[in-house]
């Protein structure tokens, strides 16, 4: 039963998402990932009585790990919709992989699965329920697992990650469980509880059953003790990066995908790591630990600045780590396999019966064909002419690898490898993702080295327009 009278727990919890609500745009929608526990159950409620129904989203991520799943998303929905709120929901796969933790994977896919649902809806505030008491159990798990600073500085009460659109904001943080769960007891919420809350055998769990318990005994402030160690953590990891953003401004090339060799390895040890892990997470990895770091540097100088870095044996996330003419960078692969040589992604192959377009937008390649007309009489020799585009089907497709031209004009010239010619020109890896252009089955022109000579005809009428072909990215179309 709703209380008549206002409570601590009451005031407490509805001034914390009053402050949280005051830091945004007027109207502005919110979205609230709402698992239907005690905690979002909580800021759910608070959020639609502060900010009102229509200004709220409910999220709710359907992991499929529990036998009550369906039951926990039909309570959730009959939830939002007793309160009006717009809900939700996304059903996601968790990786059960020998290795992988279940935990973490169910979090990474939670994550993106609320960040795909804030995205659809144009939605670019997310508000999370951890607490104080989360606070402190992240602060725990993060010093026994030796993490770094930007571990110890666990949950932070508003940001927004890399490559996202939601900002994250944790309106109860500095709130005790206890308080929340007095706020559901006097507004007799209805809540869910997950039976694996209750498995010892997950580090969090254990820590919360039967670690934090004893330390509240013993040490009973030390939740805010903790959440001082991680504002602290925070405070030097911001200064961390500032100073990771200085050495970006000089080692930083081609937009931060890659670094320079020589200006990483200009910095002593504990500058070049602290340059590497910003770098990582400006490309949006996970973090890797510091012995993977550490190896990465040690093999980073023991091959010199100008050497290649075939012999690099440094994978994470998906990606090797490179050295090639002076750049260090990471490639989709593993490092026991040559280097990028093919496209790093099969896309589907896109058709065009060209009649003069003077355009052709390949989304899927983040880009389009610009047609121009040329002027052979002043020079412009890299053309091709109209009636070869006409011939026969246009088609944009990935490379396969094996892939020849010839850019030389004299015809007894030998055809090369698209790999062997991207080397002398020094084009690196993460550039070579382009799209092929064909006329039916010939290979007519790529994306930086240009027309495929050996694909014109013998004879061309010298009256007969010509067309300069130019891709370019959608970064620069005006």
């Amino acid at each position: 039963m709703t209380p008549t009278a206002e409570t601590p727990a009451d005031r407490l919890v509805l001034e914390a998402v009053g402050f949280s609500l005051s830091t945004l745009p007027a109207n502005a929608r919110i979205a609230i990932a709402f698992s239907g526990g005690v905690d979002s159950s909580v800021l759910l409620d608070a959020a639609v009585r502060v900010a009102g129904a229509s200004r709220c989203l409910a999220l709710h991520v359907h992991h499929g790990l529990s036998a009550h799943a369906d039951a926990w998303l039909a309570h959730c929905e009959a939830f939002a919709r007793e309160r009006g709120v717009e809900f939700a929901a996304e059903r996601v796969e968790v990786s059960r992989d020998a290795g992988v933790s279940v935990e973490a994977a169910a979090r990474d896919a939670r994550y993106r699965a609320l960040e795909d649902m804030c995205a659809s809806r144009d939605v670019a505030t997310l508000w999370l329920a951890q607490h104080a008491d989360d606070q402190a159990e992240t602060v725990l798990l993060q010093l026994l697992r030796g993490a770094g600073l930007a571990g110890l500085a666990a949950m932070a009460p508003e940001y927004l990650p890399a490559n996202a659109s939601a900002t994250r904001v944790r309106p109860l943080l500095h709130l005790l469980r206890a308080q929340l769960e007095q706020y559901a007891g006097e507004r007799a919420l209805q809540w869910i509880d997950d039976e694996s809350n209750a498995d010892t055998r997950y580090a969090r769990n254990a820590l919360r059953h039967e670690v934090t318990p004893a330390l509240a005994v013993h040490f009973p402030g030390f939740r805010d003790a903790l959440a001082r160690t991680a504002a602290h953590a925070a405070s030097a990891q911001r200064l961390l990066d500032a100073l990771a953003r200085i050495d970006m401004e000089s080692a930083s090339r081609d937009e931060g995908r890659a670094l320079s060799h020589d200006a990483l390895l200009a910095f002593d040890d504990d500058r070049a790591l602290n340059l590497m892990r910003y770098w990582m997470r400006t490309l949006g990895f996970v973090a890797a630990s510091s012995a993977r770091l550490g190896d990465a540097l040690r093999q980073l100088r023991e091959i010199g600045a100008a050497g290649e870095g075939h012999g690099l044996r440094i994978d994470h996330a998906g990606h090797a780590l490179r050295s090639y003419r002076g750049l260090v960078y990471w490639e989709a692969g593993d490092s026991n396999e040559p280097a990028d040589e093919t496209a790093l992604a099969a896309r589907a192959i896109s058709e065009l019966a060209w009649q003069g377009e003077s355009i052709w937008r390949l989304p899927q390649w983040r880009g389009t064909f610009v047609f121009a007309d040329a002027d052979v009489a002043a020079g412009d020799s890299d053309t091709i002419p109209a009636s070869v585009l006409r011939r026969a089907v246009l088609s944009a497709r990935s490379r396969s690898g094996g892939e020849r031209m010839r850019t030389s004009e004299a015809r007894n010239a030998p055809s090369r490898t698209l790999k062997n010619l991207f080397q002398e020109r020094g084009i690196p890896a993460w550039k070579r993702d382009v799209p092929l252009l064909y006329a039916g089955d010939d290979l007519l022109f790529v994306p930086l080295l240009g027309v495929n000579r050996a694909a014109l005809p013998e004879q061309v009428d010298e009256a007969e327009s010509r067309v300069r072909i130019v891709w370019r990215e959608d970064l620069l179309i005006a």
